[in-house]
């Protein structure tokens, strides 16, 4: 069973890339997604941000740090992972990261051209390469 989810939000630093051992690409983007809402009691504007930590793999990793820059509004389709490890201390850490499937541009604000790419025989279609 996987958590499917859908965020909008901004970029909040540039796309980075990696290349595993075995020339998997692999890029991570920090996103915040904001909401703002009117407080009924108050009558004022209230906004809270959440901030969400993107990973991409093959060419949707290629891809994103090629176009994406930070401060661009993006649309993230992907499933919630978590990741447990223990620090150097020996403290046992936990992080929720989103496994992007799909990711694009917001269409809301902005424009973009769209350069279709030639796709190379695919070997089974996963996006975790590990």
């Amino acid at each position: 069973m996987s958590a499917t989810t859908t965020l909008e939000g901004n970029l909040t630093r540039e796309p980075e890339i990696r290349y595993t051992t075995l020339g998997v690409a692999t890029t991570t983007l920090g996103l915040a997604v904001n909401r703002r809402w009117r407080n009924a009691a108050t009558e004022t504007w209230e906004e809270e941000t959440s901030f969400f930590e993107v990973v991409c793999f093959r060419e949707l990793a290629e891809n994103a740090a090629l176009t994406l820059t930070k401060g661009t509004r993006v649309v993230v389709t992907g499933r919630l992972v978590q990741r447990n490890w223990t620090d150097d201390e020996g403290r046992r850490r936990s992080k929720i990261e989103v496994m992007a499937e799909d990711l694009g541009p917001s269409l809301r604000f902005a424009t973009a051209e769209v350069a279709r790419q030639t796709r190379a025989p695919e070997e089974a279609i996963d996006s975790d390469p590990f």
